[in-house]
């Protein structure tokens, strides 16, 4: 038993290696830089906070269009279309959370 789980260890051990500092070519991921000298990390982030105000004003103007249908609409109706702004409201959502989650 012992055997199988020092093996199991070992295993672990070996994906994902140490970082060597002492290797030239060496350098953590968030000192990369980009031709212009800024930091990719935050080019990055920038380009993710852009995209996140974009998909948020998108959120907003499905949302209040579905308000809209939904109080114009009979209590016993669903259409197609609801139902399809619904599932983009949560894509975008999903989208905007998973970028948030990264950092």
């Amino acid at each position: 038993m012992w055997i199988y789980i020092l093996a199991i260890a070992s295993l672990f051990a070996q994906v994902a290696p140490p970082f060597d500092s002492h290797h030239p070519d060496a350098r953590p991921a968030e000192d990369v830089r980009l031709p212009n000298g800024k930091l990719q990390k935050d080019a990055i982030l920038a380009e993710d906070y852009a995209k996140s105000l974009k998909d948020a004003r998108e959120l907003a103007r499905l949302s209040d269009e579905l308000k809209t249908e939904l109080e114009n609409s009979d209590k016993n109706v669903l259409s197609l279309q609801m139902l399809k702004k619904t599932e983009e409201i949560e894509k975008l959502a999903k989208r905007i959370r998973d970028r948030m989650k990264r950092y």
